[in-house]
């Protein structure tokens, strides 16, 4: 078992040297295995665990028995140990979710503040193959895509899951040659809860009358579909960049033609991104509104709103799909003095500007990402400020010639209306350098006469 680990945590980037390892700590089989397995493989990787445990509440005496068993192991092994007693229940009932979801929520919630004290680093939890073979089946019974028939990750973000590829047969076999003690959540014996009864009676059904070898095909069934996932993934992400108009914290807008070129499987994915980009969760966005967002695009329903959450829309404009995060109707207006060289951080209206200065060399090349944008430094005037558009604003548009009232600009860059207040503006003491997320002003082009480059990056 620790070879397989210790392959996983390889493959897979889970541990690197130095890394803070917080383990989470039931005291049950699975996370006991995990816990000894990790000391083992720390002779070979240097790290640092923490022992993390959660006691929800719900079991009286054998809880609290269990969190006193934990201590006491922390202790033997010398090994920093951290607790929190909660109450998933009335958690659960305030949150207005389920119990299991509750107690999963404080659970990472108490071992990213242990990571917080310890100055960062991963969680590790003792999820394994017959987990995995669990998980399918629920989201199967649920209805799931691709996505979701690949199950959990071995690693997601800060929570990795080094023993997922290890069967529950292999971690009894383990406990028992290294002789480990461990407690037993009794609980986990009665079919109380949906995991429970698939745990308890459906796979044991399914082995004896369909598949003995049902959680080992159920693992091959999470690689193939990962595999695949990740393929459409990096392909979504590629055909988003091309589709992509603007982004910034709070919008994204997409060309509506372009998206509707691609397979509806693609067009899903895509959408799912753009949420993802604003918002870092699809949490509680189902594919019922995605697909509603797409039918959007295919009725050319202008003006039309898809609400995907309280604070989450889709709307179609001028052919364009916006999708936007928590924009009110009216916007104040804001000016903001941006120091350079350096980097400006504005809490207030969700940017942030890198504003470097550089002697222009030979081979000199512009990157060319949408987010960055170059300048003669030496046409700047006076101070530059980031602010929204005040009435009298013009701008001659990269490679055009002549000024054009910034309105102007905004209708026929078809940009909504609703986004023109917000879009921010680079200027100096005399005119408008930038429309960020858009044009610069040709006035300030970098040119073969130019010596001092001024480059900003949004983000």
């Amino acid at each position: 078992m620790k070879n397989k680990v210790l392959s996983t945590i390889k493959d897979y980037n889970l541990i690197g040297e130095n890394d803070n390892i917080v383990v989470g700590v039931s005291g049950g089989p699975d996370s006991m295995a995990l816990l000894y397995v990790l000391l083992e493989i720390k002779d070979l990787i240097n790290f640092n665990i923490y022992i993390a445990h959660v006691n929800h509440g719900v079991r009286g005496e054998d809880a609290k028995a269990d969190q006193l068993f934990v201590e006491g192991m922390a202790k033997k092994l010398g090994l920093p140990y951290y607790t929190k007693n909660v109450n998933m229940v009335e958690y659960g009932k305030e949150k207005g979710i389920s119990s299991e979801e509750a107690g999963r929520e404080l659970r990472y919630g108490f071992f990213r503040e242990i990571l917080e004290l310890v100055g960062g680093g991963k969680i590790a939890v003792a999820h394994n193959m017959n987990d995995q073979a669990e998980t399918l089946i629920m989201r199967f019974l649920r209805g799931t895509g691709i996505d979701g028939l690949k199950g959990m990750d071995f690693v997601i973000k800060d929570i990795i899951r080094p023993i997922l590829g290890i069967s529950r047969k292999e971690i009894e076999t383990y406990i028992k040659e290294k002789e480990i003690e461990t407690v037993l959540d009794k609980t986990n014996l009665e079919p109380i809860y949906s995991r429970n009864k698939v745990r308890l009676e459906l796979i044991p059904y399914i082995e004896e009358n369909f598949n003995p070898n049902i959680v080992n095909t159920l693992w091959r069934t999470s690689r193939i579909s990962s595999m695949d996932s990740e393929f459409l993934e990096e392909f979504s992400e590629l055909r988003y960049n091309i589709i992509v108009k603007n982004q910034d914290k709070r919008s994204i807008i997409l060309d509506g033609r372009k998206l509707l070129e691609e397979h509806r499987s693609i067009q899903q994915r895509i959408i799912r991104l753009a949420i993802l980009k604003i918002n870092d969760s699809l949490h509680g966005i189902t594919e019922a509104q995605i697909s509603s967002v797409i039918n959007l695009l295919l009725t050319l329903g202008t003006g039309r709103e898809v609400h995907l959450s309280n604070d989450i829309v889709a709307k179609l404009t001028y052919g364009d799909l916006i999708i936007e995060k928590g924009i009110s109707k009216s916007i104040n207006k804001y000016s903001y003095k941006l120091n350079f060289p350096g980097l400006n951080i504005i809490n207030d209206i969700g940017y942030s500007f890198d504003i470097k200065v550089f002697d222009i060399y030979k081979d000199f090349n512009m990157n060319k990402d949408k987010n960055i944008k170059y300048f003669d430094l030496d046409k700047i005037k006076g101070e530059l400020v980031v602010r929204n558009r005040i009435d009298g604003d013009r701008i001659i548009p990269f490679g055009m010639r002549g000024t054009k009232k910034l309105k102007d600009y905004f209708i026929d860059e078809k940009i909504p209306k609703e986004l023109r207040d917000k879009i921010p503006l680079i200027v100096d003491d005399e005119n408008i350098l930038w429309v960020v997320g858009y044009r610069t002003n040709d006035l300030y082009k970098v040119t073969k006469k130019t010596k001092r480059i001024l480059s900003i990056y949004y983000n």
